[in-house]
């Protein structure tokens, strides 16, 4: 049986992006199935003082994760892996920011009801995706962002990479980033970030 993990991701986020397919390839080496959940930074960073070029950023952050929660609820869990990927696809790699367009192709692409495109202005779509949201991030704290992984009862922020490992690397950073998440006590590893997400 394989072991399940749980992947939160922000479409906004190239760094949950670059998670993602990290953990896809993981999958082809070791006995493991990720499961996408919807967080949002849009949520996250409510209330917060931000830069101002990010403002603009998080305000439009609410509709590809609208969007996601309201195809969650139409046709279940299995259909954010795909829709997300449609659309991280679009957004991050082909570098298409406008979601009026990242979000109809992604569901098409997806052979998904093209009316769902409406809840991404839709605020009664935001108590499920808090929920998620909450799901996600409450085991972690909110002093972090996405990604976020829970594998069993051990839940940690990260890894931040780039570009995705491949192949048995994925693998041995799956195993250890779980080990170093499990460790009891253990909190932080960290150090400076000095390149861009690469999404090769």
């Amino acid at each position: 049986m394989k072991q399940s993990v749980d992947l939160w991701v922000c479409p906004l986020c190239p760094w949950a992006w670059i998670a993602s397919r990290w953990l896809l390839e993981a999958e082809k080496v070791r006995d493991i199935e990720t499961k996408f959940h919807v967080m949002s930074l849009s949520v996250l960073n409510e209330g917060r003082d931000l830069p101002e070029e990010y403002v603009e950023l998080i305000k439009r952050g609410w509709e590809p994760a609208r969007v996601l929660i309201a195809a969650e609820q139409r046709y279940g869990n299995e259909v954010v892996k795909p829709l997300y990927s449609e659309m991280g696809e679009r957004f991050h790699v082909q570098g298409n920011k406008e979601w009026s367009e990242v979000i109809p192709e992604s569901l098409q692409a997806c052979d998904l009801d093209p009316a769902l495109a409406e809840a991404a202005f839709d605020s009664n779509f935001d108590a499920p995706l808090r929920v998620s949201h909450h799901r996600g991030m409450d085991p972690v704290g909110f002093d972090v962002g996405t990604p976020v992984i829970h594998v069993g009862d051990i839940a940690f922020f990260g890894p931040v990479v780039t570009p995705a490992p491949k192949g048995e690397q994925a693998g041995r950073l799956f195993d250890g980033v779980v080990a170093v998440a499990g460790t009891p006590g253990f909190f932080e590893l960290k150090r400076t970030r000095d390149v861009s997400p690469s999404f090769e």
